[in-house]
């Protein structure tokens, strides 16, 4: 006798039953049976997994969720000596962590711990899912110009604050392309409007965080001639969370370059970014509901 064998992935027929079973189907058409073997394969467009929760085991700790921007297959800017954007960051969040698990004082997440490639709307999602009370994303800038230094905070608005903010938003945004196909799925015309209480709020929140940052960093981190700074950021359109990105220095200026690589500047960035992460969490807690 003979028989034909498929095999079906449960992933593309999901009103097929229980996964792993043999299912004998005989065709009103034909006597010969037809042997089916379902094969469970991973979810088709699922959400990324969530990262540990560092910290203090108190769930009524605040959390924040620090970004290490690019990773994987986008290696973002580049410097000399074979400098890349999603090693630094990588880096500086680890680092901006460990302080915060020092002091003991707020919870901490990474959207990524090691390299690997998140399109923009999962990385805000991550912290979103997760109930983040801030969301923080980190990158290493880069500029024509050799000259440009010194680090900027970056926070959302509709209409950049200048031609370089808004390059570098375009820019920026752009990492959710691969190979000229858009993978976060929704349109700017959408995703920027700002029109709504919960989103002022919001920004405002991010602003004074920005403050903090420039406030508790002074002394240890050189700052641009124009450190606070505002753009579309994909990363920074949240409703339910103060979003901050922080261009820790240009990797594009060579003495910038050694500053980020250096591991004493790096405990120095993360030890004034935890202060002010540390110092905006509380006050957010003494805030009423």
């Amino acid at each position: 006798m003979k028989m034909r064998l498929k095999i079906i992935g449960i992933a593309a027929l999901p009103l097929l039953a229980v996964a792993g079973l043999w299912t004998v189907l005989r065709s009103s058409q034909s006597h010969v049976p037809e042997y089916v073997l379902r094969v469970p394969l991973p979810p088709v467009g699922g959400a990324v997994g969530l990262p540990v929760i560092e910290g203090p085991p108190d769930a009524s700790r605040p959390l924040v969720v620090i970004d290490a921007g690019h990773g994987g297959h986008d290696p973002g800017a580049s410097g000399s000596g074979g400098l890349r954007e999603k090693d630094l960051t990588l880096a500086l969040v680890k680092a901006v962590r460990d302080a915060l698990l020092e002091d003991g004082r707020v919870r901490v997440a990474l959207t990524r711990a090691d390299d690997r490639f998140l399109v923009l709307d999962e990385r805000s999602g991550i912290a979103r899912r997760m109930g983040a009370d801030l969301f923080i994303s980190v990158h290493a800038d880069a500029a024509d110009n050799v000259d440009a230094n010194g680090a900027t905070v970056y926070t959302l608005s509709d209409t950049a604050s200048d031609t370089v903010a808004q390059r570098l938003a375009a820019r920026e945004n752009r990492a959710d392309v691969v190979n000229g196909v858009p993978l976060g799925g929704k349109s700017d015309a959408v995703s920027s409007i700002l029109v709504d209480l919960s989103r002022r709020d919001m920004a405002a929140n991010s602003v004074r965080f920005s403050d903090l940052v420039l406030r508790e960093s002074n002394g240890k981190l050189q700052f641009h001639t124009n450190p606070q700074r505002q753009a579309g950021f994909v990363v920074l359109k949240s409703l339910d969370m103060p979003s901050v990105l922080i261009e820790a220095g240009y990797i594009s200026n060579d003495d910038n370059a050694r500053l980020l690589e250096n591991d004493t500047w790096r405990r120095q960035f993360a030890q004034g970014i935890a202060s002010a992460i540390e110092i905006f969490l509380a006050r957010q807690m003494q805030q009423p509901g």
